[in-house]
């Protein structure tokens, strides 16, 4: 069995999320960086676990927002590149954004890499918009990045959105994973 588990960070784990880290934003945050979100009231920082019988845990995924006045700034998605292309994305930011509607967020934004095809493609999915773009945004590489925004959040048509894709999300991922309940919360 291949069970999915989606959790709040907890300090004790900053070492296994250095290493995603490294795999997904070439070593975007420090130890002290992720402790700090870990610990601020204003941020929810989910990570997304395999669990299999007779094997170690395994850390597949991270998401990070700050809730700053009425908006969610998404400041970091990402997928063990092993397991990209799977809907695993999508979990992850479906329940950043049921994050956001907990805590009566309006509007959501992020920045990504112009470059990413694949993370534009899950965006505007989900609504996002572009809205700008910053020059050499990127400082390792000087790569631009769209500014993404997603508004309506507060909007009972955006919780009839969750509720589909968090049905899309199920079927998607139950035929190759188990999904804990708690996964998909009901809106």
């Amino acid at each position: 069995m291949k069970l999915l588990v989606l959790q709040n960070a907890t300090v004790k784990q900053i070492p296994d999320i250095l290493a995603l880290d490294l795999l997904c934003f070439d070593g975007i945050w420090s130890k002290e960086g992720y402790k700090r979100e870990i610990e601020s009231p204003n941020s929810s920082m989910l990570l997304l676990f395999l669990r299999e019988i007779n094997s170690e845990e395994k850390l597949l995924g991270i998401g990070c927002l700050w809730s700053i006045m009425s908006e969610a700034h998404i400041t970091l998605l990402g997928i063990n590149p092993d397991y990209q292309r799977q809907g695993l994305g999508e979990l992850l930011l479906y329940a950043l954004l049921q994050d956001a509607l907990g805590r009566k967020l309006e509007r959501a934004t992020l920045e990504v890499r112009t470059g990413n095809y694949p993370a534009i493609a899950l965006y505007k999915k989900f609504g996002f918009k572009v809205a700008g773009r910053r020059k050499n945004y990127y400082p390792k590489t000087g790569e631009d990045a769209f500014i993404l925004w997603r508004s309506d959040l507060d909007k009972p048509e955006f919780t009839a959105e969750l509720e589909d894709w968090k049905q899309n999300i199920a079927q998607k991922l139950t035929s190759q994973y188990t999904l804990l309940p708690e996964n998909l919360k009901p809106n």
